[in-house]
């Protein structure tokens, strides 16, 4: 099962996590903790990783953590976050800088504006996020994508957004609908659904949301936030120098997709063989080996052909890591708030809530699901806790049901990206939004997408 080491750390503790105050103080005093976040990030202008660190301490402290041990679970998340998170971030930027001064990635935006005209662009980036979305991380394919995303809104003179929300949806609801990704493959194990009838129903759905949200709504929601990517020099290149061939540049950016993926399929097709060859399969197709084997190849893909220098090569390596650390610092940061929430036990009062309703198994593990992402902030988190919950209605549903049930709840899972969600950070940073231009983009476009998906659902659910 592919699930990062953050992912797996919060779902354990979500399940273990005691609850330390009453229902009324837990829930207040994560409110407050929430609305401190946005009051000091949008109205004070504090930097957003003291703004989560001293939120996480209010937290603890407020809801009874001693203070000596108000930090523990900050630290926690932030370190976890961090070693599931950073290095890809890290080897994802490498990538991208590449792509960026190697000339490759204005060849490949070439082509793309040479074959599509302005309003096609987001439902093309769209499909090309889908496509890198099948199986990678949400966070990986973000860092390797928002390169791209930028140059081709400033080469196309478009609002950054515009061109990124298609990118997110393609990411986001592949990540939340289509197996191998975490939360609906622990899913369908958990509930003992079929993954073939899983696939089956969750691809298609995927795709008609991506079709849905990127060029439908995203232009809508794009003008929330009318921000534009600044310009850059480096894109008037010399008409002389070399540049790495398209078809180059495309394998490039598709191998980490080839590994991943390539893994996946061995691992769902052939679960109890082990041989050499996949051995090295499941590897290579480890996310972050993956990367690694992507970075060393894009030396000689993107770099040597595009007419750089070893030297001038590992200077590009050593200048990917400065613009990323203040998005790092930021997204562990949201991982430590997030830990915070999921061991004071918010998640678990969030499911007693739910449970107190008396709904179907279809409603309620949407419900659910959605509840414990708002809450904690983690998607796989949400998805296994509704699991918990809703398991016994699922006894009895037939197959096609069962798996209906899954997507209903990776849909949930996917509701409100907000300050809790690493997500959230990575999307504000790279794109140079406000936390209120995040929140009127992103957020509103993934709690449309949840409640979009869950209808398209319920008509399957009816119709079969």
């Amino acid at each position: 099962m592919m699930m990062s080491n953050i992912e797996t750390l919060a779902a354990g503790a979500a399940k273990a996590a005691p609850v330390v105050a009453s229902t009324p103080r837990l829930i207040t005093w994560a409110l407050i903790a929430i609305a401190l976040i946005v009051l000091l990030i949008a109205w004070a202008k504090v930097h957003p990783f003291i703004a989560l660190l001293v939120s996480s301490l209010t937290l603890a402290i407020g809801v009874g953590v001693p203070a000596t041990k108000s930090m523990e679970s900050f630290t926690s998340g932030f370190g976890s976050t961090m070693g599931g998170v950073g290095a890809l971030v890290a080897l994802g930027a490498i990538v991208g800088n590449l792509l960026l001064e190697s000339g490759g990635a204005n060849t490949l935006v070439d082509r793309l504006l040479q074959v599509s005209n302005k309003k096609l662009l987001p439902l093309l980036v769209a499909l090309i996020a889908a496509i890198i979305g099948i199986p990678m991380f949400f966070e990986i394919g973000v860092v390797l994508l928002v390169p791209l995303a930028l140059l081709i809104a400033r080469r196309s003179k478009l609002p950054v957004m515009l061109i990124g929300l298609p990118m997110l949806f393609g990411l986001g609801e592949m990540h939340a609908l289509v197996p191998p990704h975490p939360g609906p493959l622990a899913v369908v194990d958990a509930l003992h659904a079929d993954l073939g009838l899983t696939m089956m129903f969750g691809l298609p759905i995927a795709l008609l949301l991506i079709l849905v949200m990127g060029p439908v709504v995203s232009p809508i929601l794009a003008r929330f936030a009318p921000v534009y990517a600044p310009e850059d020099d480096s894109d008037e290149q010399n008409p002389d120098r070399p540049k790495p061939k398209g078809f180059m540049v495309i394998v490039t950016i598709l191998l980490p997709v080839i590994l991943m993926l390539l893994n996946t399929v061995c691992e769902i097709a052939l679960p109890n063989r082990h041989t050499p060859l996949l051995s090295i399969i499941g590897f290579l197709g480890t996310p972050l080996v993956a990367l690694l084997v992507t970075v060393i190849a894009a030396f000689f893909t993107l770099g040597l052909p595009g007419g750089m220098s070893w030297k001038r090569i590992m200077d590009v390596v050593g200048g990917s890591f400065a613009p990323i650390a203040g998005v790092l610092l930021i997204v562990g940061a949201g991982g430590g708030f997030k830990q915070t929430l999921v061991d004071i036990g918010a998640g678990g009062v969030v499911a007693k809530l739910a449970g107190a309703l008396s709904l179907s198994a279809f409603l309620m593990g949407w419900i659910v699901a959605a509840l414990i992402r708002m809450a904690t902030g983690s998607a796989t988190v949400a998805a296994l806790t509704a699991v918990g919950l809703v398991s016994q209605l699922a006894v009895g549903l037939d197959p096609v049901h069962l798996s209906l049930l899954v997507l209903a709840i990776g849909l949930g899972s996917g509701f409100l990206s907000h300050v809790n969600d690493a997500g959230f950070w990575l999307v504000k940073e790279y794109f140079g939004l406000t936390v209120g231009q995040t929140f009127k983009t992103w957020s509103l476009g993934s709690c449309i997408a949840s409640v979009l998906g869950l209808a398209m659902v319920a008509c399957c659910w009816v119709i079969f």
